[in-house]
């Protein structure tokens, strides 16, 4: 009760001159969200009421580190995110003052594996994305470190080109994704693995080899587009929004047999298919100017709607009926619940 007290009173004192040392929204974050909360940011800011929010690309994990870490003008107000926040994180959150937090799901995303249009389109499935990138994989019924070099050593069908994913890090919501939806998926096809229990299981499945097949690329995907330009025969892996953005040099590989598209993604089946979020620091709601207004524009039909100005960017809209239910809670400040 105490440090119930304390903590309020902390952040009471932090927020008492947030107006006067802030008066723009601050954002960080993910990557994949990135251009479209910056799209968002410019159209608000244009209407000359607020100032245009700063929009930091930091990745969705580092984002929510920054977002936890407090309340007051020195702390982000909004996180973009292309993962759920984990309950870890809520935990971290509340143990600085910060209670109530209001999800904001603003579309769908797929996750790529994406090459060079010099090079011809892949045809994987989550079973082979595993064996190309998981540390130890089966052999005649053992774990054994990943011995496959090349595509064809995994299916003779696919190319002899030596295996090199180039992939976010560990701080990347987009690598959360790709591990659980992806990784996690493929590895359990394997009686060798559905024979693992616990940590030993997890280990297995979600740790990717350490050898040069997998090269960890930083937060930046457009790095990663220009290095698929670079070489040709690598492979890329990060949200749709940037295939459908360069599709003039990029096409992406089959997953499944499905290919990653606005249709196939929103209804679910393209297999590496996710949501999207926006996190929103309730505390700051009335203190720091325009939060309220910034997440109305951002859930309005224009920006996140079925023909918004996001679209456009290759963010997957919500349904219209889901849409119009997020968009009410998210302007109610509906804090998440445990």
């Amino acid at each position: 009760m105490i440090k119930s007290l304390f903590l309020a009173a902390a952040a009471a004192v932090a927020m008492s001159g947030a107006a006067e040392a802030r008066d723009q929204i601050r954002i960080v974050g993910s990557s994949t969200v990135f251009p479209f909360t910056s799209a968002v940011a410019e159209q608000f800011g244009s209407a000359g009421k607020f100032n245009t929010p700063v929009v930091e690309s930091t990745g969705t994990g580092g984002g929510i580190k920054l977002f936890c870490a407090g309340i007051g003008p020195d702390h982000p107000d909004i996180v973009n995110a292309s993962r759920e926040i984990k309950d870890s994180e809520v935990k971290s959150c509340a143990e600085a003052g910060i209670t109530e937090i209001t999800e904001v799901k603003i579309g769908y995303d797929g996750i790529v594996l994406a090459t060079s249009k010099e090079h011809p389109p892949l045809s994987l499935n989550q079973e082979k994305i595993w064996l190309a990138l998981a540390k130890e994989v089966p052999v005649n019924g053992q774990l054994v470190a990943n011995p496959y070099r090349t595509w064809a050593d995994i299916d003779p069908s696919l190319p002899a080109d030596k295996i090199e994913v180039l992939g976010p890090p560990p701080t990347s919501g987009t690598r959360d994704a790709f591990v659980e939806l992806a990784l996690d998926k493929g590895c359990a096809k394997f009686p060798e693995i559905e024979a693992l229990e616990g940590d030993a299981k997890k280990a297995a499945c979600q740790t990717i080899r350490e050898d040069g097949a997998f090269i960890e690329a930083g937060e930046n995907d457009n790095l990663i587009v220009n290095k698929l330009a670079a070489n040709p025969r690598a492979v890329g892996v990060f949200g749709f929004g940037f295939l459908d953005q360069n599709t003039d040099k990029l096409h992406a590989a089959l997953v499944g047999d499905v290919a990653p598209t606005f249709e196939t993604i929103s209804d679910g089946s393209y297999p590496v298919s996710r949501s999207l979020y926006i996190y929103v620091k309730n505390a700051h709601v009335g203190v720091i100017p325009g939060i309220k207004e910034f997440v109305a524009e951002y859930m309005s039909d224009r920006a996140s709607g079925e023909e918004g100005y996001l679209i456009d960017k290759g963010l997957i809209p919500l349904p219209a009926a889901e849409h119009e239910t997020v968009g009410v809670a998210a302007m109610a400040l509906q804090p998440l619940t445990n």
